[in-house]
């Protein structure tokens, strides 16, 4: 397996080699911002890219958000696209070091990039950034890929064994209104932090 450090990440911006990044916000999470009435939620989106998610919300009044990426390239990248942005609000950081503590946080593309020994400290990581009452939300694969990884698969079965220790799993089901390309193999997961 490749050594997936800051650097693999950075090249993979530096040479554009994104195939995730599908150039705008995914409508399941599009639905599930738009519903959202409290503005001044603080929300961290780690593992961030190019993030549209970020540039959504804060687009639509949402000023408390931080985008998160181990890699320098995307994060020079959106606040070329979004020059007003606070840039003490772009976080070049070690997700599993951070320290802050947040009402929200998205899962967009960051699990399924980790190699799967990850995944456990992974949802302890996302209890401990969270507050009290803090949630969870965003989309996990739902199927197994043929080559190795990144991106890697999974399904909801083992995916709920390492969340339930740590969030009470409110929504964990197939996302029914995902992008064409992904169609059939996205969940849905909202989850509340249990302690």
């Amino acid at each position: 397996m490749q050594n997936l450090d800051q650097e693999y990440w950075k090249k993979k911006y530096e040479t554009q080699d994104t195939g995730w990044d599908i150039g705008h916000i995914s409508t399941p999470l599009q639905t599930y911002f738009d519903q959202l009435e409290d503005k001044k939620i603080k929300i961290l989106i780690p593992g961030a890219g190019n993030s549209y998610e970020t540039e959504y919300l804060y687009q639509q009044g949402f000023s408390d958000v931080y985008l998160m990426d181990w890699a320098h390239p995307p994060l020079q990248h959106f606040k070329e696209r979004n020059p007003d942005f606070p840039t003490t609000q772009l976080l070049q950081e070690d997700f599993f070091r951070h320290k802050g503590k947040y009402d929200l946080i998205v899962e967009q593309t960051f699990f399924c990039a980790l190699p799967p020994h990850l995944r456990r400290p992974y949802a302890r990581q996302m209890a401990r950034s969270l507050k009290e009452g803090g949630k969870l939300v965003g989309l996990l694969f739902n199927r197994v890929f043929d080559q190795e990884g990144p991106p890697f698969g999974g399904t909801a079965e083992e995916y709920r064994q390492y969340f339930k220790p740590y969030f009470q799993l409110e929504t964990f089901e197939a996302c029914y209104n995902s992008i064409e390309p992904r169609a059939g193999s996205e969940l849905f997961v909202k989850m509340k932090r249990r302690f």
